[in-house]
């Protein structure tokens, strides 16, 4: 065997380029296992540099309109560009009838292609995202959890004290990429798009890249080909959709939305599975177990420490802060350490002594009359 350019290649290095690509295949699957189950679809999500409903330009329109309009579609291009979501808003699927139902789904196509166990979404992380953003350091994520309090009170309005149920019924994917869960039709969907939409106008009301240009699809993700790029060259290619036709409309079960989660796209999952959490705002009546009552304690006792934290800082940053800290560390050195100390103040004052001739007088005095 032969390539161009390269003359003829031995048995032994054939065996070399053999394993040096299942040495890459193996790297580029440990790269993918750490961007795994980010919870955003990539397929059937128009591209973030689309410009969509553009007005149909007029003919008739000056070369410099058009120039300025080209200018603002660049601009809008270069920022969209640069949108990286790294955190998400998340309502968590806990119905263990509902996740028992999707692992039943995974094994089944498992068992007809086991070569996509790592296309699977793990177990704990079931979820429905609800909003995509971009926070870039602590202290936006600070921002962030405000922004996620501030949008209680819209939840319980629209929702008017009652409960929010998902039910979940049937099997779909996006363009046989990624593989889902669907939400079923009903009267639930119209306050679950209230509740995004004002979720997106909260972050974006705070300077956050938030959904920018994407639709709100909710949808339960169980498997996406993305995870899995080297089947690709292996001829896997898309999501059969004879894996799961017996699911198409299978019922999976109801989920009552009790919890809203800020989580992290890349940091470190919790031990149960589920992203890391920065804060939560509980919605509805769920009756509160030991769990909740915890988790509510140590977020509050978090909120708190990093107010007072903020606080501190903002403190210490002002001019007449750091001068009264500079006026105290002095007064509390010595006199002689001072800068600018008068050197008289650095030997203390011996009291009057009586002349030497005297006080040698009336010692011998003492003595001789001791003796």
């Amino acid at each position: 065997m032969e390539r161009p350019g390269a003359g003829a290649i031995n048995s032994n290095e054939c065996e070399n380029v053999s394993r040096e690509e299942e040495m890459s295949e193996e790297f580029e699957a440990d790269a993918m296992d750490s961007l795994k189950d980010m919870p955003f679809a990539t397929i059937d999500i128009k591209d973030d540099c689309e410009i969509t409903d553009a007005p149909h330009i007029n003919l008739e329109r000056s070369k410099e309109n058009e120039r300025i309009s080209k200018d603002q579609i660049k601009k809008r291009k270069k920022k969209q560009k640069g949108y990286q979501p790294n955190y998400f808003l998340s309502i968590p699927i806990t119905n263990k009838e509902i996740t028992r139902g999707i692992k039943i789904l995974q094994n089944a196509i498992l068992q007809q292609d086991e070569r996509l166990a790592k296309a699977m979404t793990s177990d704990g992380s079931f979820h429905i995202t609800l909003l995509v953003m971009q926070l870039l350091n602590e202290d936006e994520v600070n921002l962030g959890i405000g922004a996620l309090l501030e949008l209680k009170p819209f939840v319980e309005e629209i929702l008017q004290g009652k409960e929010l149920i998902l039910p979940f019924q049937g099997v779909d994917t996006f363009g046989n990429q990624v593989g889902f869960v669907k939400l079923a039709e009903g009267h639930h969907i119209n306050p679950l798009l209230e509740i995004a939409e004002a979720a997106k106008r909260t972050f974006q009301e705070k300077g956050f890249m938030a959904g920018e240009n994407r639709s709100f699809k909710p949808h339960l993700t169980f498997m996406k080909l993305s995870r899995t790029p080297w089947l690709r060259r292996k001829g896997v290619k898309k999501i059969d959709p004879k894996f799961y036709e017996k699911f198409i409309s299978h019922t999976f079960g109801e989920e009552m939305v009790h919890r809203i989660d800020l989580c992290s796209m890349l940091k470190k999952k919790q031990s149960n599975g589920y992203y890391h959490c920065e804060s939560s705002i509980v919605i509805g009546k769920r009756p509160i177990g030991l769990q909740d009552l915890i988790r509510e304690a140590l977020r509050r006792e978090r909120m708190g420490l990093k107010s007072k934290v903020k606080q501190i800082k903002e403190l210490l940053l002002k001019p007449e802060t750091q001068a009264r800290i500079r006026r105290e560390l002095l007064e509390g050195r010595p006199a002689s350490s001072r800068p600018g100390g008068d050197p008289g103040d650095r030997v203390l004052q011996a009291p009057p002594r009586t002349p030497g001739p005297e006080r040698g007088h009336a010692t011998g005095h003492d003595c001789s009359a001791r003796s």
